[in-house]
């Protein structure tokens, strides 16, 4: 990122109060965290041999996630970072790499939650990507990208395919079926939270 404000900005201190669209829209309760240990699909180690396996268009979750689909020569329709992985700020080598994206949307969205903000971005610009798949955009988040899979698979395209990084093991591909879009709406469902504004705000009602 060829931008030094942009890293600044996420890595700054954030003690103002949540803004309009700021505020969680859901909350992940803490017995629900062992469902997301399992991946949602084949785990990859070499970044060409995902992209060879990839639909369009592919949106990324992940700083690192991003950075190897970068390097593997394929640049993400939407690509979702917040400049840290395992909650450490990410190497100043990878943050450079991740560039080249024709347009760039800030959110904040606090940890273990998804705001209106980030479930909202995240809608419009997965409806730019399967509208406009030649171009591509980046959502930065300031606070934690890590639920942003689950808004991702209920909104975009039937065959589009989600790459996030699973700790430890590599890099999983699942494709947007009815299947995997159906599971992730239940466990956004079970989150602490008001499923019709959920819904509202995921553009089903």
């Amino acid at each position: 990122m060829d931008d030094p404000s942009i890293a600044a900005w996420l890595a700054e201190a954030d003690g103002a109060a949540p803004a309009d669209g700021e505020s969680p829209l859901v909350r992940l309760p803490t017995a629900m965290r062992q469902e997301f240990k399992d991946p949602l699909g084949p785990i990859y180690t070499d970044p060409a041999s995902l992209v060879a396996d990839a639909a369009l268009p592919v949106i990324a979750v992940g700083d690192i996630v991003t950075y190897h689909l970068l390097q593997a020569g394929h640049q993400p329709a939407v690509a979702v970072v917040d400049g840290k992985t395992k909650r450490e700020t990410v190497d100043a080598s990878i943050w450079a790499a991740i560039d080249g994206f024709d347009s760039h949307h800030r959110v904040r969205n606090p940890q273990g939650t998804l705001s209106v903000a980030l479930v909202e971005t995240l809608g419009e610009t997965v409806e730019q990507a399967a509208a406009a798949p030649d171009t591509s955009r980046i959502v930065l988040v300031k606070g934690e990208e890590d639920l942003a899979a689950l808004p991702v698979l209920v909104t975009a395209p039937l065959g589009a395919s989600l790459v996030y990084g699973q700790p430890e093991e590599g890099m999983v591909l699942t494709t947007v079926d009815e299947r995997q879009r159906a599971d992730a709406l239940d466990r956004l469902e079970r989150m602490d939270g008001d499923n019709e504004r959920l819904h509202r705000h995921l553009g089903l009602r």
